[in-house]
């Protein structure tokens, strides 16, 4: 059996960055679920699939085949056969993954890949409800938040950083809008799993973060 981390917590709150710097610092796999589920919004959106028809999104999700693959020591994900990573961080396929994450047929399509993985190897998975749902007897349990404000404002900078004009009072109303929906959808909603540790990012630097998840993880082995 794999030694197992699970990192759950709300859109924006640093959940993939810092898993993939303590998956560096403990030599772990690192399995981005928020990507796998991106990649099955993104082929909803080439195929155009009404994401707001569960009947449709149920039935169109049979189709994806969605991969992960490490090429130089980073993840690439892949869409029947297609390098797509560059096309998951748009504000379009993270919406539309926030709506279809919940179709009971898209999870079932995601989880045979996730859960095998994890028993085979030692990983670090980010996501949702990685340790409500997908592994809930990972060795440790974080669950890493912060405020919407401070959420909205590392989204508002990487996207000006890239050239992107937004406004900051619109993205941390979809980020809310998106917290609502998350936490109140029938299927796997979010939420702090009864063993899990609770890591505040809002006043807490990356390498702060990391540390604590670190010495976290140790602590159980």
């Amino acid at each position: 059996m794999g030694f197992n981390i699970a990192v759950d917590g709300p859109a924006g709150a640093g959940k993939s960055t810092i898993a993939k710097l303590v998956a560096k610092k403990m030599n772990l796999i690192y399995v981005d679920t928020g990507a796998m589920y991106r990649a099955m919004a993104l082929y909803f959106i080439k195929n155009d699939v009404d994401i707001n028809n569960v009947e449709a999104v149920a039935k169109a999700c049979i189709g994806a085949d969605i991969t992960l693959k490490y090429e130089e020591g980073v993840q690439m994900v892949y869409l029947n056969g297609e390098n797509v990573t560059a096309f998951l961080r748009t504000e379009e396929v993270g919406n539309a993954a926030s709506v279809t994450s919940g179709v009971p047929q898209v999870r079932a399509r995601l989880l045979e890949l996730q859960q095998t993985l994890a028993k085979n190897s030692d990983c670090i998975m980010d996501g949702r409800d990685i340790g409500t749902c997908i592994l809930p007897n990972a060795d440790v349990k974080i669950y890493l938040t912060a405020s919407s404000e401070v959420r909205a404002k590392r989204r508002y900078d990487e996207l000006v950083s890239k050239g992107e004009e937004c406004d900051l009072a619109k993205i941390q109303e979809d980020i809310e809008e998106r917290d609502f929906r998350d936490m109140n959808r029938e299927v796997a909603p979010l939420k702090q799993a009864e063993d899990a540790v609770l890591v505040d990012s809002s006043y807490m630097s990356i390498d702060e973060v990391v540390e604590r998840i670190v010495g976290i993880a140790e602590s159980c082995k």
